[in-house]
């Protein structure tokens, strides 16, 4: 019975990534392709061709990227003002030897941040300092609340760390009988063919049953043996993730990076690895957003003249308020005019402090992209971190980032299927949908692979908005965000909802009711008269934006 459990675990595990979709799908026309893409080469065919753009800065926060990856080398940002290795701040902006950007989950010493906490269980601790030895009954109004949720927290972790540590020794015996089966071969995993599974022989019941279920799923889609074997050992670490780091109270790692945590105003801490120990995330990103375009290796990026400042701020569990808002403000003063945010939460106890970074990055006409989540769910102001609104309100309620786009993710399948099943969705707070499964990208050490997730779709939209700023450099960020918008192909028909099995109009999933299209945001930016005057070239503005080590910022 034990035997039969674990295939089915296996076999739903890895269905779900038994892709047949074409591997640059994202970038396919809906009409004359059949799948749902922005028509990335009809805009530049056409009302692109022959027209001249300058360079584009766009700061990736996220968990590190490959800066030396074959497809996106000639595409980092290189800070102009930086004497590479040299141990010295060359350009006085407080970040020794930032060449290709900044790590604010590293130590001075080299050492760096891999996982940590979900923010359910830095918030759990703080309690639990509060209340471990408090009696109920003699707390005030004002702390009974805290108390309960204190409980509630308390009893949540507990369960999800149980289910994590079961599924984790379930999944353990599958990639040992993975890794079994991988060793009956002499060849490079990704070139094991379907035929030489089938022909092997093996007197191990465990290589058995991995052979037939690699030949299931083999079957099902063109996944090569190695990348199946990829995909059950990263959710295998996924679940030793959550059971080691995410929810267990007694690890913090925070003393790595040696700041002083609970000082909102500091910015100058980290180190300049901006790869990290696994920048597998941050690197797909990237190459969506700007793998180098026609060289006949890998794949597109969207984007044909950007420059990638990566700026590491996500590690395995949940990112620190402090360090979002200090990524945001590294990457406004060293020029991004675009930065991509695949990542998210579901509390935020530090948001003023992100929101000072947001008001900083809207003064300076930076555009933030923001994956909208996975989880299925209807995005609201208080389920989702970070988002577009203000903790401070006007006197007519919310105040909003007018900067801000956020992005929930198409499935490559279409018609009822379009709308990704795990992409968040609101018609208040979600702005635009754009491909997000199946997503063929880069990964560390010149590998390529496909991922799925708003965090996929949010870097294909950053990608757009940076050939609308390449391309047309007199428009503001708002302005971009606005073409983006009003050109997404609005969807008459109904799709499924995330996260449900009703049928819904896709139009009501989000604000634009519709998917990106950069041909049709292109030819809308040549109709729209730009609002600023276009700037130097950003790619040298690393030195000049920020001159002097300051201590903290000040927004209006």
């Amino acid at each position: 019975m034990k035997q039969l459990l674990l295939l089915g675990l296996v076999l739903c595990l890895c269905t779900a990534y038994a892709q047949k979709a074409p591997k640059d799908w994202q970038h396919l026309d809906p009409q004359q392709d059949g799948y749902p893409g922005l028509r990335t080469q009809k805009a530049y065919d056409g009302p692109l061709k022959g027209k001249k753009s300058t360079t584009v800065v766009v700061a990736v926060l996220d968990s590190g990227v490959d800066a030396q990856h074959e497809d996106l080398k000639d595409v980092m940002w290189i800070n102009p003002g930086e004497i590479p290795g040299n141990g010295i701040d060359d350009d006085g902006n407080g970040y020794v030897d930032d060449v290709h950007g900044w790590n604010f989950l590293g130590g001075k010493n080299g050492q760096n941040v891999s996982g940590d906490n979900l923010e359910i269980v830095r918030i759990y601790r703080q309690l639990h300092a509060r209340f471990q030895n408090a009696n109920p009954d003699q707390l005030s109004t004002a702390d009974k609340k805290d108390y309960k949720k204190y409980k509630e927290y308390e009893a949540t972790i507990a369960q999800k760390r149980k289910e994590a540590s079961q599924n984790l020794e379930l999944y353990s015996q599958v990639a040992e009988a993975f890794e079994a089966l991988a060793k009956s071969f002499d060849k490079d995993l990704n070139q094991v063919t379907l035929e030489d599974i089938k022909k092997l022989k093996s007197s191990k019941p465990s290589v058995q049953r991995a052979a037939r279920v690699a030949i299931s799923l083999m079957e099902e889609g063109d996944q090569t043996f190695g990348e199946l074997k990829v995909d059950i050992d990263e959710y295998v670490q996924s679940l030793r993730s959550k059971v080691d780091y995410q929810y267990n109270i007694d690890f913090n790692p925070r003393n790595i990076i040696g700041d002083n945590y609970n000082d909102l105003n500091e910015r100058f801490y980290g180190n300049n690895d901006v790869r990290g120990p696994d920048a597998s995330h941050g690197t797909h990103v990237a190459g969506i957003i700007a793998a180098v375009r026609h060289n006949g290796i890998g794949m597109d990026g969207v984007a044909d003249n950007v420059r990638i400042m990566s700026v590491r701020t996500v590690p395995d569990g949940d990112e620190h308020d402090k360090d979002v808002a200090n990524a945001i403000i590294y990457a406004v003063d060293n020029g991004a005019t675009i930065i991509n945010m695949s990542f998210g939460k579901g509390e935020s106890p530090h948001k003023s402090a992100v929101d000072r970074a947001v008001r900083y990055a809207a003064k300076h006409d930076v555009l933030l992209v923001h994956a909208a989540g996975n989880d299925g769910k209807e995005n609201t102001l208080n389920n989702n971190f970070p988002n577009r609104s203000f903790l401070k309100k006007g006197l007519f309620g919310p105040k909003y980032a007018p900067n801000w786009i956020e992005v929930g993710a198409l499935n490559w399948r279409g018609g009822e299927n379009l709308a990704a099943e795990f992409s968040n969705y609101s018609s208040k707070y979600v702005d635009i949908f754009a491909p997000g499964t199946a997503i063929y990208s880069t990964y560390p050490d010149n590998t390529y692979r496909r991922n799925d997730g708003t965090s996929m779709a949010a870097p294909t939209v950053a990608g757009a908005a940076a050939v609308l700023r390449a391309y047309f450099p007199k428009l503001t960020a708002v302005q971009v965000k606005d073409i983006l918008m009003r050109s997404a192909a609005k969807q008459s028909g109904n799709t499924i909802i995330p996260g449900g099995s009703d049928s819904v109009p896709f139009s009501k999933l989000s604000i634009s009711g519709g998917i990106l299209d950069l041909e049709a945001a292109v030819r809308l930016a040549q109709q729209t008269k730009g609002k600023k005057k276009p700037t130097q070239s950003n790619t040298q503005l690393g030195a000049s934006a920020a001159k002097k080590k300051t201590g903290s910022i000040v927004v209006p």
